[in-house]
């Protein structure tokens, strides 16, 4: 039996839910995506990855009108939360997360929703995700993996900052350890040395904290190469140029610390 009685979960409503009716789910955590994400969506529903994965979308809070009903309807999306309770990413994770968890998913694909991901390796994480993986990250760094316009000075911070601490503090080859593109088991996100839902989990803490302690923790871990293209000219991302960037940063560090670890684990 699941328990969540002490589980932190910001306040959410459930716009949609047409129910459980695959193994897995793919969370796309949005906010005033507009196009972006109709394009991801349209994408997933030409691959029919609806068929393979349930599609769970976790607003923000959108006031750009791009969830219509129609274009979920069209696009077979399971289910639509909407948070109300503070915080950004990592507050937007946990209510989906623990939504799907509730629902008795064995697993969760996540993938951003601004379109700068290629859907069509959902059915690579979810092989992983049957082969007993418990962290699948996608990497445009390893075999496979394809950049498109990645901002030069992202690039350089993911090479040469971001990946190599989290890969001598965790102990895995990681390569690229800032995009959400990963998936993860129902066993980790469970175990007692994770516990991820808690009120420290707010901005982008939860992406660089699981990078880190799920290797610690023992999980089985793998890279997959995935693509991910930013367009021509912009840079489609909620995190601003030097405030957002010295925030992940420290996150980083304190990840890499063990600021986030569960009490007395």
């Amino acid at each position: 039996m699941l328990d969540d009685s002490k589980w932190d979960i910001p306040a959410f409503n459930t716009a949609r839910w047409k129910g459980k009716t695959t193994k897995y789910c793919t969370v796309i955590p949005v906010i005033n995506e507009g196009s972006r994400i109709a394009s991801l969506l349209n994408r997933m529903a030409e691959l029919s990855i609806p068929a393979l994965t349930d599609i769970i979308i976790i607003d923000g809070g959108s006031n750009d009108g791009s969830l219509a009903d129609e274009l979920l309807d069209s696009c077979n999306v399971a289910g639509l939360l909407v948070k109300t309770g503070p915080g950004k990413l990592s507050a937007q994770l946990r209510c989906a997360y623990a939504f799907a968890l509730r629902e008795g998913y064995e697993g969760i694909v996540t993938i951003d929703g601004n379109d700068k991901d290629d859907p069509v390796a959902i059915p690579e994480f979810v092989e992983a995700l049957d082969s007993s993986y418990d962290f699948v990250q996608g990497s445009r760094f390893v075999a496979g993996g394809v950049a498109v316009n990645t901002p030069l000075s992202r690039d350089l911070a993911i090479r040469f900052i971001h990946a190599p601490l989290l890969r001598i503090f965790s102990g895995f080859k990681w390569t690229d350890t800032t995009q959400g593109f990963r998936a993860y088991s129902r066993k980790m996100l469970l175990a007692p040395g994770i516990e991820p839902f808690r009120a420290q989990f707010s901005t982008y803490e939860l992406l660089a904290y699981l990078s880190y302690r799920a290797p610690k923790q023992g999980f089985k871990c793998l890279e997959i190469g995935t693509s991910r293209r930013y367009p021509e000219g912009e840079v489609p991302t909620k995190i601003s140029s030097f405030k957002g960037n010295l925030s992940v940063m420290t996150i980083l560090i304190k990840s890499c610390l063990g600021h986030y670890n569960p009490s007395g684990r």
